[in-house]
């Protein structure tokens, strides 16, 4: 690619981003923000909300507030799903994966990221500043140690205690699906996929101005192989955005999410007519389909949000609930729907 096309796809994204950054400055609403609404899957996505929110309530983009939301849990040392303190992978490294994605189909994404503690960060910058949407392994990390972000030791104590305490009883092969049998050595686990072992952040926004964006972000499936990457860095899978018609994401066990290009299959449904709860059914109910026996011990849950500010989301195994933040109400969590009723606390 030639370096002038580089410079005028750069420009036209700083372009962009600036008219988008004038359009929110001249147009800022009262706190209430009408019509803003940020969603996020799991509890932890309250305080992440209210993060997002402090960008909507002033009229700012949704782009701006769904990075704002995923930098919170990335640095939560009680959180072992997301960020800096997440469980590491079976060789005692914590990688983590991130994507973001605006109304205008702009998305960036890194993976395997390693040393940097907002990956989240590092996906907007591919996204504005290459040509490119996704970045991996050294390569993200050279990527974003050029950009300012410092290298640092993501393993807390805590979570290196926890994969010491894994090895104990692990039996360390690069057996397939290895690390979701072995899922019920981390605390709390019960289920690949469940809340305490494996979920993810994923963030959807509309803001007053009616523009749709969202972020995903995560430190992957506990004890993986090396290099293992989910469906958050994967646009399409993890997260998906149409300006148009709407966004989604996807929480649980990544591999079954990629399978059927997930988040793609709620927007696209929602395209077709379906409300956003309709089009999460469905692309859990494709899932059920296609993997009838793996459903039965694992959790994958879909979560959307459509243009006119309408919300759904619905599970395989019950237990998977999301935060929602907007003019009347910050704090809601709410219980989605499931196809089986197992319970997994």
């Amino acid at each position: 690619m030639s370096s002038s096309v580089l410079t005028d796809r750069r420009s036209l994204i700083r372009g962009t981003v600036a008219a988008a950054s004038l359009a929110a400055a001249s147009s800022v609403k009262a706190a209430t923000a009408p019509g803003a609404i940020v969603v996020s899957t799991w509890d932890f996505g309250v305080a992440a909300n209210l993060a997002a929110w402090e960008v909507l309530k002033k009229g700012g983009w949704a782009l701006d507030a769904v990075e704002a939301g995923a930098r919170v849990p990335e640095v939560d040392l009680k959180n072992h799903s997301v960020g800096r303190a997440g469980y590491p992978d079976r060789d005692g490294h914590v990688s983590l994966d991130a994507s973001i994605m605006d109304e205008a189909y702009n998305c960036g994404a890194v993976a395997a990221l390693e040393h940097i503690d907002h990956p989240i960060s590092v996906a907007r910058l591919v996204m504005e500043k290459t040509p490119h949407v996704l970045l991996v392994g050294e390569g993200a990390l050279q990527f974003a140690l050029s950009q300012g972000f410092k290298k640092q030791d993501l393993l807390t104590p805590e979570s290196k205690a926890a994969w010491k305490e894994w090895l104990k009883t692990a039996q360390y092969k690069p057996v397939t699906n290895s690390e979701m049998k072995t899922y019920g050595n981390a605390p709390g686990s019960k289920l690949p996929g469940d809340s305490h072992n494996h979920d993810t952040l994923g963030m959807l926004a509309l803001d007053a101005q009616g523009r749709l964006s969202g972020a995903c972000t995560t430190s992957g499936m506990a004890w993986k192989l090396r290099g293992r990457v989910g469906d958050s860095p994967i646009i399409g899978a993890g997260l998906y955005v149409d300006g148009e018609v709407g966004a989604a994401t996807s929480t649980g066990v990544g591999e079954e999410v990629i399978r059927t290009a997930g988040s793609f299959l709620v927007v696209e449904l929602m395209r077709q007519g379906r409300t956003p709860q309709q089009a999460c059914e469905e692309a859990v109910m494709r899932i059920v389909h296609r993997r009838p026996e793996a459903s039965k011990t694992l959790q994958v849950g879909f979560l959307a949000l459509n243009k006119n500010g309408e919300v759904g989301a619905y599970a395989i195994q019950h237990g998977f609930v999301y935060a929602r933040c907007d003019g009347t109400r910050t704090d809601a969590v709410i219980p989605s729907a499931s196809f089986l009723s197992t319970s997994y606390g």
